[in-house]
């Protein structure tokens, strides 16, 4: 099984977390299943960009973006070349390092 590597996030995973997925999963429906409550306001719909995420190694293995998924990254914030909406990358073969950003263009957090 492929392991994801997450990065250490201020208040999302302090100390990093690396986990096992079955290929086939979300990096959304892996770090929510994995204790990481990473943001998704619109219930991983591809409607929002709460869950955005730089992939910063294996980038290859996933699945290909939709036309939808590169016109909601256009409003995210900080994006950057490797950036990905988590409820849309799918995990492949490969092992990938993941980093979520620091900040969310959510407005209300119901985590706050």
């Amino acid at each position: 099984m492929p392991r994801i590597t997450f990065l250490p996030h201020s208040t999302l995973c302090p100390e990093g977390k690396v986990i096992e997925v079955a290929a086939g999963t979300s990096i959304c429906d892996a770090a929510l299943g994995h204790g990481i409550e990473i943001e998704h306001a619109c219930e991983k719909a591809c409607a929002c960009t709460t869950c955005h995420v730089y992939v910063r190694k294996g980038m290859d293995s996933l699945n290909e973006p939709t036309e939808d998924e590169e016109d909601m990254l256009d409003k995210a914030w900080g994006l950057e070349p490797d950036s990905r909406l988590s409820c849309q990358s799918v995990v492949g073969d490969e092992d990938l390092e993941i980093e979520i950003p620091r900040y969310t263009i959510n407005l209300v957090s119901e985590n706050h």
